[in-house]
């Protein structure tokens, strides 16, 4: 047999590293290499009793082996609810029945169908089931949270996809030529002042800023009305920050701003320019004020200005939505727009990996009254009509220019 002594002194060395049961391990290992004789041989030189030790030794045998594929031994655990209640699935699936097919008496036809709800009123039915159980149940019966998908558009026009194809031949054409082709819309209103302003940005943990907890427009502030212009052939974009609503003069004066600040700079030969519009608004193809503010700027300019509106429902096509208006966005999210210099500062500093620069200005000019035009003042306006829709495709010539 093993010199005791031996087995004191390691016992000794990791006694105070061990728990109760790594001791009890222990020492039955010894017990178990000494052989026959080893519990009251090891329990003399260790001071551990020798039931103890003998405990050690039945927990040092392995555990008898489930079946394979299997963690517990046939019959082990709980019975799943499916087992022990079949008729809670169909209870289960009755409740989530669409609104469509739900009768009016349902108990959840009008309530949000949470796992909890359902485990409540499943309950009521007399099945026992708890709201855990209930979400494993909706994961294997396929069901999962579901947002809303925007693909109902409505009807479109048939030409829809026809005018697509003419505003990119009228492009193509006009860039070709060397002559400006430019996007324009209408971003929607900003609220001004300590609102709260959708994303997130960088800050100490635990120190958001402190917005106003009702996002209401502030009278001395009001909203931001940002009219967007997108230049195709450059890359670049203007921003007019207004004050005032979505008016054709609105519209045009930031055409104007545009040309005098950005386009005519570049495009200093430019004889004629092309506007792709959206098809309703203060730009939209039925407003004669649009019409009649383009021929005082195509006077002012001596340009001769093209327009091709967007088919009705299309204003998210737009160029200037997806290559000048989304990284606006991206630029100002989290940030509150507290001032209109904010704003503008906020705009002007969008860019992109593409070189996306962008210029923007304060236009706190209120836009004049809307007035009803008839048709004698259409008629001043020199305006020529497209042979494909000509009430979204038309062209306005400086008045001292003839046909």
């Amino acid at each position: 047999m093993e010199d005791l002594a031996g087995v004191k002194q390691r016992f000794a060395a990791v006694r105070h590293l061990l728990d109760e049961r790594s001791r009890r391990l222990v020492v039955a290992a010894e017990s178990v290499c000494m052989g026959r004789g080893g519990i009251s041989a090891v329990s003399r030189a260790t001071g551990v009793s020798r039931g103890v030790i003998r405990k050690g030794i039945k927990e040092l045998k392995p555990p008898p082996q489930a079946a394979p594929g299997r963690v517990r031994r046939p019959g082990g655990g709980r019975k799943r609810i499916a087992e022990r209640d079949p008729s809670v699935v169909s209870a289960l699936e009755k409740l989530l029945e669409p609104a469509a097919r739900g009768g009016p008496e349902s108990p959840l036809r009008w309530t949000c169908k949470s796992v909890r709800k359902l485990a409540e009123e499943l309950g009521k039915q007399g099945h026992s089931i708890s709201y855990p159980v209930v979400a494993e149940l909706l994961h294997e019966l396929g069901y999962s949270l579901q947002a809303h998908q925007k693909t109902r558009e409505g009807g479109s026009h048939l030409d829809r996809n026809a005018q697509f194809e003419h505003i990119n031949w009228m492009a193509n054409r006009y860039l070709a030529d060397k002559q400006p082709v430019i996007a324009l819309g209408m971003k929607r209103k900003e609220l001004v002042g300590v609102c709260t302003n959708g994303g997130q940005q960088l800050l100490p943990e635990g120190h958001p800023q402190q917005m106003r907890v009702h996002d209401f427009v502030i009278p001395a502030l009001g909203r931001a009305n940002p009219d967007g212009i997108y230049d195709l052939a450059h890359n670049t974009g203007w921003v007019s920050a207004g004050v005032d609503d979505d008016t054709a003069a609105f519209a045009v004066e930031s055409i104007r701003r545009w040309w005098q600040s950005m386009g005519q700079p570049v495009h200093p030969k430019a004889k004629r320019l092309l506007v792709a519009a959206e098809c309703g608004g203060g730009d939209g193809a039925r407003v004669r004020l649009w019409k009649m503010e383009l021929q005082k700027l195509a006077g002012e300019t001596g340009l001769t200005i093209a327009v091709c509106h967007l088919p009705p429902g299309t204003s998210k096509w737009n160029r200037v939505e997806h290559r000048l208006f989304s990284f606006i966005t991206q630029n100002w999210r989290g940030k509150p727009l507290v001032s209109f210099n904010v704003v503008v500062s906020l705009i002007a500093a969008a860019t992109t990996a593409d070189g996306l620069k962008v210029h923007a200005a304060l236009d706190a000019n209120a836009s004049p009254p809307v007035l009803k035009f008839a048709d004698e003042n259409l008629a001043q306006v020199h305006l020529r009509r497209g042979d494909f829709h000509a009430e979204w495709n038309y062209e306005i010539r400086p008045a001292s220019l003839q046909w």
